[in-house]
């Protein structure tokens, strides 16, 4: 019997069907917050306080959401995730990609540096930079959106079609991300979500909504899709260039009919896909955590 902790602020859907699937492949899990954990040898012989394990670390954990804090909280929450993948307890996904992915800078560089096709962006702290980025691309008769770095879910997204238009540095707290807007002709609500697992896409969802935000959260709409060889190059590309054991990656495609990587999300919910997808993803999941710790082979370190 595996042991599997499940990284996660409550025990809702996602955690119901994961627990589901793990326990029709002979393992057992827990919900656990990474609030809730700690580090101190007095405390531990593993040096790490899961709740739930005393004196032994679970045979591997799936990470559900990193709760946001403070840059002093969220960095320790990412800590305890170093150090399980340090004592050989498999992370999924790992401290590493979670960073490059939440990290919208980080998730562009890293796809411009492996060729995979995005829209171009500019990030910097500098005001005055900021505003020449912007006045240079409306002069070309071009929009940008103004992300949050770390945001998710289409909050706090601005788009900026016009000289009349004010950035908040607070909001964004203090740096600018600013993505070119992509203009479809057709339709400038819709885009795709596709989901990967060990580099491999598996289902894909079109996402429509009046507005040009099509996140679920924010009111679009699900509809089936059909898994194309176009996304599915796009999405597996994004994968490896971003290092993601699985994740949803956001696809758009422009006016010339070029598809584009938007995003990439290292803790993904499919509730939504789930529901337009026969396949069941958290079976899928589930089946590659397991088929991933069966074949590593190296010794849990900080197990007793």
């Amino acid at each position: 019997m595996k042991h599997i902790v499940i990284f996660s602020e409550n025990n809702g859907w996602h955690e119901q069907r994961l627990a589901d699937a793990f326990g029709r492949n002979s393992s057992q899990t827990q919900v656990v917050s990474l609030r809730d954990c700690g580090i101190g040898y007095e405390q531990s012989r593993t040096g790490l306080n899961i709740p739930g394990f005393v004196d032994v670390l679970p045979d591997a954990v799936f990470v559900r959401a990193v709760a946001a804090g403070s840059f002093e909280e969220v960095t320790f929450r990412l800590d305890i995730l170093h150090a399980l993948k340090h004592c050989d307890v498999i992370v999924y996904n790992d401290a590493v990609s979670i960073e490059r992915t939440v990290d919208k800078a980080m998730t562009s560089f890293l796809l411009m540096q492996h060729g995979v096709p995005a829209p171009p962006v500019w990030v910097c702290e500098n005001d005055e930079a900021a505003h020449s980025v912007i006045h240079a691309q409306l002069k070309k008769g071009r929009s940008i959106v103004q992300k949050p770095l770390f945001g998710n879910c289409g909050r706090g997204l601005q788009l900026i079609d016009s000289e009349d238009y004010e950035l908040d540095a607070e909001l964004i707290n203090g740096v600018y991300y600013l993505q070119q807007f992509i203009d479809q002709d057709d339709h400038n609500g819709r885009d795709w979500r596709v989901f990967v697992i060990n580099h491999q896409a598996i289902a894909a969802m079109e996402r429509i909504s009046e507005h040009w935000i099509t996140n679920r959260a924010r009111g679009g709409e699900c509809l089936p899709a059909v898994l194309t060889p176009a996304l599915r190059e796009l999405a597996e590309a994004a994968s490896k260039a971003t290092g993601i054991r699985y994740g949803g990656v956001d696809i758009i495609r422009d006016a010339q009919g070029n598809y584009l990587v938007l995003e990439v999300n290292s803790v993904p919910a499919w509730r939504g896909l789930q529901s337009v997808c026969p396949a069941d993803i958290a079976e899928l999941l589930a089946k590659d955590l397991l088929y991933n710790l069966s074949s590593d082979s190296r010794p849990r370190t900080a197990r007793v």
